[in-house]
């Protein structure tokens, strides 16, 4: 996402133009929910009350919902339920959720958020660089590029830029990627699916939540008016033509069977497809790839939008150092090697909960099968970890069980907790055993590594932890004086250390 990866250069004080060819912010509706690790990287940069909020407004618009289908006596659920998401439309029961899981500690009050649709976020965004004094220039296309190995010459629908590095962030059809000549193999679009915020009559006789039919898929709620219907007789002719009522209406009569509801008026509407691909590389020379530029998929399980805040945060303090010129060799190119696989998880999630969701006999006889194991503790907690995203973890050198995962949030004996010495974006060496020599340590990088001797008191096993500026966990030691990886986790990720003045 553009505007978060603006944000993350901004904050390492990195001057950055973004090109949105919208005039204003995309009201048309997409994800409903952020994941984990989402809401863990807005949280560790100030974000946390922005996005309850959010959450609090989704609520009470689910409340709405279901007084609506209780005035009109059609059955509903009495209360909010905890959120937990689902799986190819099978809703996962947050009551059998196993939350001792370890996986599903350590988030802080991050994981108690979900619900933050992504138009809400990008207004949130938008704010947020702002503040920062990001450069957004809205109303203006890319045309085409330049790159050398200076920099990149980038033309524009408003006249040429001159930049050091251009990332493309613009979406499925990246005009970015496309000249770069990355290849972006994957599977062909199969079904025709519609999202939409609508008015309509004769609505009661749909059932909330997903449903499955002879015909396809729907969804109606979780919020008064909002619709989905997937139907599995290939893609559409056009994507790009206006979505109109009546092709909604048509699509809902079709895949519900209710012959009577009428759409009546249409405030953002959306036409997807199941088209999942994979650029092979995010990176060429000065020119890389984030968000759906380098990957697409269906929408299903929301992990677009979570995919994408994931590069924009694991590639932005790396291109940043390397505009600074303190980084250490490669360090740009495990953005691709951390974060391809990631995608390409993504990809197959999509793609197995399409093959569910098909009109046919086998997929309704595996779906009853996957149901019924979705309705056991294991289960749901096996697809909520997945679904959250509290499973991931890069491949990073190291030997501690923290190494490569997020950061806990830990409590912290100054009154504070982790997440709030994380706002600056900077790399963090947190001292738990106040020990002179591991602060010593990192003397040669204090120009990006800050050092904080704290104590923690819930997790006296941890001696020390090195975090990198997205909240990675770069090394971490349970004993004090058990520092050997520690220098080359420093080299690894904030490069050769600067000279320290004898004392």
């Amino acid at each position: 996402m553009g505007l978060m990866l603006a944000c993350e250069l901004a904050l390492a004080d990195v001057p950055v133009v973004v090109l949105e060819r919208l005039t204003e912010v995309d009201t048309t509706i997409k994800a409903g929910a952020i994941n984990t690790p989402s809401s863990e990287a807005l949280y560790r940069r100030g974000l946390l009350p922005q996005l309850v909020e959010v959450q609090k407004a989704g609520l009470a618009r689910f409340g709405s919902f279901v007084r609506q289908r209780q005035a009109s006596g059609a059955a509903v659920t009495a209360s909010a339920p905890k959120f937990a998401g689902h799986f190819a439309g099978i809703m996962l029961r947050g009551d059998l959720l196993d939350a001792t899981d370890p996986d599903f500690a350590g988030s802080g009050p991050a994981g108690d958020v979900g619900l933050v649709p992504q138009e809400a976020l990008e207004r949130i965004l938008a704010e947020r660089a702002a503040e920062l004094g990001v450069t957004v220039r809205r109303g203006v296309t890319l045309t085409g590029f330049d790159a050398d190995d200076e920099g990149v010459h980038v033309h524009t629908s408003h006249g040429p830029l001159r930049a050091g590095w251009l990332v493309g962030c613009d979406g499925g059809r990246s005009t970015v990627r496309r000249l770069t000549g990355i290849p972006f193999p994957g599977t062909a679009p199969t079904i025709t699916g519609h999202q939409a915020l609508v008015e309509m009559t004769g609505s009661d006789a749909l059932g909330a939540g997903w449903n499955w039919t002879g015909t396809g898929t729907y969804a109606h709620g979780p919020v008064p008016g909002r619709i989905l219907t997937v139907e599995f007789d290939g893609p559409p002719a056009d994507r790009e033509a206006p979505v109109t009522a009546e092709e909604l209406q048509t699509a809902l009569r079709r895949v519900s069977g209710v012959a009577d509801v009428t759409v009546t008026k249409v405030h953002a509407a959306t036409r997807f497809t199941d088209n999942a691909r994979q650029a092979s590389t995010y990176r060429s020379g000065r020119v890389l790839l984030a968000g759906d530029a380098a990957h697409v998929h269906s929408p299903f399980g929301g992990q677009g939008l979570n995919l994408g805040l994931g590069d924009a945060v694991n590639l932005g303090w790396k291109l940043a150092a390397t505009v600074h010129g303190w980084a250490p060799e490669g360090l740009l190119d495990t953005y691709t090697a951390e974060r391809h696989p990631l995608g390409a998880w993504v990809l197959d999630w999509t793609r197995a909960q399409v093959a569910l969701m098909r009109p046919e006999p086998h997929a309704a006889a595996l779906r009853e099968v996957i149901a019924e194991l979705s309705a056991t503790p294991d289960a749901t907690t096996f697809f909520v970890k997945k679904i959250s995203g509290v499973w991931q973890r890069y491949d990073l050198p190291g030997s501690h069980p923290l190494t490569g995962r997020s950061a806990p949030d830990l409590e912290l004996s100054d009154g504070h907790r982790l997440a709030d010495h994380l706002h600056d974006g900077r790399g963090l060496l947190l001292d738990l055993a106040d020990d002179p020599a591991l602060r010593g340590r990192a003397a040669g990088h204090r120009d990006r590594v800050r050092t904080l001797t704290v104590r923690c008191p819930d997790r006296p096993d941890l001696a020390g932890l090195l975090l990198r500026p997205d909240g990675c966990t770069a090394w971490a030691a349970d004993t004090p004086g058990s520092y050997g990886e520690l220098d080359a986790a420093l080299a690894r990720w904030f490069g050769a250390p600067a000279e320290v003045p004898a004392a």
